[in-house]
């Protein structure tokens, strides 16, 4: 077994290595994605692009040495820079008191049912720990009524005997999940789909069971 520290880190391709914690840190500030390293500066903004107050979700925007040139497209650009320079990630996260970052999903991977936001990465954490999912993909499908509903597409531990949407339900109520947060459909796959580097292509599972209700 390899005896070597992990810590969490936070970067993408347009701008890698904004956020690292250190081997040293106690487990409260190990279990974020870093503090921002030297150079870097990370910003949280709300929906009406105000910046956020500490711990308030919105979206993270990142600038530094690191930080790309832009896209070959420049049309992109625009969209994906803002007015001080500092990039739009696309990923929800917040900073704690201390400065710690703690991403919480994607704005892509906002639900919005009956006009409450609902992050689909929480409810696949929550998921995630049930004994009898390998895999889950929560995503939200067109709804008359709702607007959205809550979809968790999932790959059975074991495929003769998966959960059902009722087992599900009870399990988020027991994780302390609202109720309003609980997959309202039940889809089941062998596999996800996922693209060369690994990611699960929601698109797909979107346009799979988006049939709207």
């Amino acid at each position: 077994m390899l005896e070597v520290p992990i810590v969490s880190g936070y970067g993408l391709t347009e701008c890698p290595a904004n956020a690292y914690n250190h081997v040293d840190d106690p487990d409260a500030v190990l279990a974020t994605d870093g503090r921002p390293v030297e150079g870097v500066e990370i910003r949280i903004v709300g929906a009406d692009e105000r910046e956020a107050a500490r711990g308030e979700e919105g979206e993270i925007r990142v600038r530094g040495p690191m930080l790309f040139r832009g896209y070959l497209d420049p049309e992109l650009d625009r969209d994906a820079i803002d007015e001080a320079g500092f990039l739009r990630t696309g990923d929800l996260g917040c900073l704690d008191e201390a400065g710690q970052l703690r991403v919480t999903g994607r704005a892509k991977d906002v639900i919005i049912r009956k006009g409450e936001n609902i992050s689909a990465k929480e409810v696949e954490d929550v998921l995630g720990d049930h004994p009898a999912i390998e895999e889950v993909a929560v995503i939200g499908l067109p709804d008359r009524e709702r607007g959205e509903r809550c979809c968790a597409v999932i790959v059975p531990a074991d495929p003769a005997k998966p959960p059902t949407l009722d087992e599900i339900a009870a399990h988020c109520g027991r994780a302390g999940l609202m109720r309003q947060k609980h997959p309202e459909q039940l889809e089941c796959l062998d596999a996800l789909p996922r693209n060369t580097t690994g990611k699960v292509l929601k698109s797909e599972l979107r346009t799979r069971y988006g049939d709207a209700r």
